[in-house]
């Protein structure tokens, strides 16, 4: 130390205790790397935890995708002659609205996640690609979809899928009525796998 009480660097040069142009550049560069790196991981944790209820999704059970949903939650789907069609509010309507995608026997895959915004607010867009096949295992349908969900502190608040060709779904409707497959029935309370 120097007589007025400042510290010496190795230099012999005084330091007031501030810090270099070097040291805040080294700690906003770690800072801006672990911001990356934790929406890294957000991304690909939100991806896992997806793709596992997806798959719950497709071997019927879907009561782990109805779970991410809010209370008071908002599907809008395309309009059509389709039982999936309008818009499906709050919990309840959005259970049957996958009790229908199941009972159709439709299987899906995210195969893409990208998120924006603030964790406690995310917006997603996810990538959606879904079929269903008949009893003879012939193809009945196959569609991409954009999947665009807002969420409020983890649980979706609104979301609107964007399919490549809506007309699909339609064909998708009358093959399933040919086969005898009927919506599911509507109620006001909660739907059950």
């Amino acid at each position: 130390m120097s007589a007025l009480g400042h510290r010496r660097s190795r230099s012999g040069a005084a330091n007031d205790g501030r810090l270099s142009r070097a040291t805040i550049a080294c700690v906003a560069i770690a800072g801006a790397g672990g911001a990356i790196a934790a929406r890294a991981l957000l991304v690909r944790a939100l991806l896992v935890k997806l793709r596992h209820d997806v798959r719950a999704l497709n071997a019927g059970d879907f009561q782990p995708v109805l779970s991410n949903y809010a209370g008071d939650a908002v599907l809008q789907f395309n309009e059509g002659e389709h039982r999936w069609a309008g818009e499906h509010r709050g919990t309840a309507a959005i259970g049957r609205f996958l009790q229908n995608f199941v009972g159709a026997g439709l299987q899906g895959d995210i195969s893409e996640l990208l998120i924006a915004g603030a964790p406690w607010r995310l917006t997603l867009a996810a990538r959606f690609d879904d079929r269903a096949h008949g009893p003879a295992g012939q193809e009945l349908y196959r569609n991409r979809t954009i999947l665009l969900a807002r969420t409020r502190w983890g649980r979706i608040v609104r979301q609107e899928d964007f399919y490549e060709d809506t007309q699909r779904i339609s064909t998708l409707e009358s093959r399933l009525t040919e086969l005898g497959i009927e919506p599911a029935p509507v109620s006001d309370g909660p739907v059950d796998a």
